[in-house]
């Protein structure tokens, strides 16, 4: 029997996604490649509803690959 050793990383035919959901009332911010965007829709939405609170989502696919 043999071990080898192993490691997870970012699928690289794949892109990053980040989402955001509000806590209090179930807004959702349109999911985008760049994190950036994202915060600036829940800004607003802060500034147009006055909640604070916010799940921010990132997604990525990832592999295991062998380190050797």
């Amino acid at each position: 029997m043999r071990y080898v050793m192993h490691r997870i990383a970012e699928h690289p035919d794949t892109d990053v996604t980040f989402a955001a959901e509000c806590l209090h009332c179930g807004w959702k911010a349109t999911p985008a490649d760049d994190s950036a965007s994202v915060d600036v829709a829940c800004m607003s939405h802060t500034g147009r509803a006055g909640h604070a609170g916010f799940r921010r989502i990132r997604t990525s696919f990832a592999m295991v690959v062998r380190t050797e």
